[in-house]
């Protein structure tokens, strides 16, 4: 049986007004995961992905890379009991 984790997620750099959300929700979505991503006022994205400890760890691999046009600078991460996710959603900005 595959270990279910949840990680959230704080990207840092040049991440916004690159489509950074929109390629995090696609690559999450290709590695059947879920939760959700949103753009944060001091220019970071934050994100919540739930799903197989294989597929989050692919997912994070791909976060530290972006889209072509970011630069991610750092990427924080935190365990999360967060786990009640349908889907892949973007949130309000926060």
């Amino acid at each position: 049986m595959q270990e279910i984790i949840c990680r959230h997620l704080f990207i840092r750099g040049k991440v916004q007004g690159v489509y950074y959300r929109a390629s995090a929700q696609h690559a999450a979505i290709a590695r059947g995961l879920t939760g959700w991503v949103r753009n944060r006022r001091d220019g970071s994205v934050e994100a919540v992905v739930n799903g197989p400890l294989a597929a989050v760890q692919a997912f994070i691999e791909w976060a530290y890379q972006g889209p072509p046009e970011a630069r991610v600078d750092d990427v924080e991460i935190q365990d999360s009991s967060e786990s009640d996710h349908q889907g892949f959603e973007f949130r309000a900005t926060l």
